[in-house]
């Protein structure tokens, strides 16, 4: 009979890989030649209630797969968008090992994913941060920005008032000079368009982290120098940056491979003639190893989550878990 798994719940992944340690393992998997455009492409099945996606890969000592589904409909129950489960097999035998919540190792990797770009990308002293959303992954990435760069001043731009208050109010508590401003897709009346216009163009960070199926505001808004993060969608027709700002930019993916079959953001312009695959300066690797030149105007990266960046967190998380046991 097989022994019995650990299962790590949320808390103990949040206790285990910190963001700042998060950010750390993804870059040192990266250095020590993980080649992002070898991970599997992942299937998704559409469902009545929504998608279930399955992640698997494959590095080093591990392997792993995510089961993960999105599900629109939960936050009007009170229930989390994205749930699963993360299961992680040993390497040479791929005996099985331990299980994880998938939605909370989702929470911690992306937003460690993009902290890493931002390290990259964004001047060291980036003060000044519009978020996007008011849910967990808007909440991550107010967490581990402000973990790799000096982030002071926060913008949220939120559709609902009492979610907006709340994310407002927790990022006071964190000591960040916070506003608060309603609105979606550049949707607001004429005096919150001006004010989020006036934000956007002074934001030395800019983190996009809703289900918009359409861009959020003009992509002349932000300046030169402005980095850009966008991780809400994953497929090829929802996209939350208009071309104008892609084409603007220098443009970082996890993946070229992932990118040009699922992120909109890339696809929607390419497809329109705006820009070609040429246009695509590197993938994350590219950018650690400093391949990356970056031109004179705004800078994006565009995440649609990868496998490997599960798999490098969940063994992390392992291998501590299995540290404090003995």
């Amino acid at each position: 009979m097989m022994p019995a798994m650990d299962h790590l719940d949320a808390a103990a992944i949040e206790r285990l890989v910190p963001v700042a340690r998060a950010v750390q393992i993804l870059e040192d998997a990266l250095r020590a030649g993980l080649d992002p455009e070898a991970t599997p492409r992942r299937p998704v099945v559409e469902l009545p209630a929504g998608q279930l996606l399955l992640m698997p890969a494959a590095a080093g000592r591990y392997a792993g797969i995510k089961a993960v589904t999105v599900a629109p409909g939960n936050p009007g129950r009170g229930l989390p968008r994205i749930q699963g489960t993360y299961l992680l097999f040993d390497g040479d035998t791929l005996a099985p090992l331990a299980t994880l919540d998938g939605g909370a190792l989702t929470s911690s990797r992306t937003p460690a994913v993009s902290a890493l770009a931002v390290r990259h990308l964004a001047g060291p002293d980036a003060r000044e941060l519009v978020v996007f959303g008011t849910g967990p992954q808007a909440w991550g990435h107010v967490v581990a920005l402000g973990a790799v760069r000096p982030v002071e001043r926060v913008t949220v731009v939120g559709r609902d008032p009492g979610r907006l208050e709340d994310f407002a109010a927790r990022c006071r508590a964190r000591g960040l000079t916070t506003r608060a401003l309603r609105g979606g897709a550049w949707d607001g009346d004429r005096a919150a368009r001006e004010e989020l216009a006036e934000a956007l163009s002074r934001a030395d960070l800019i983190a996009c982290c809703t289900t918009a199926r359409e861009p959020l505001f003009p992509g002349k808004l932000p300046r030169d120098g402005a980095t850009v993060v966008a991780i809400g969608s994953h497929e090829p027709d929802a996209r939350e940056l208009d071309g104008d700002l892609i084409a603007r930019a220098t443009v970082v993916v996890e993946a070229r491979s992932a990118a040009l079959a699922e992120a909109g953001d890339v696809v929607v312009p390419i497809r329109h003639g705006t820009i070609t695959t040429g246009h695509l300066a590197g993938n994350l690797a590219d950018l650690i190893a400093g391949r990356v030149r970056t031109g004179p105007g705004p800078r994006v990266f565009k995440g649609t989550g990868m496998a490997w960046e599960d798999l490098v967190v969940a063994a992390a998380a392992y291998e501590a878990w299995n540290a404090g046991k003995g």
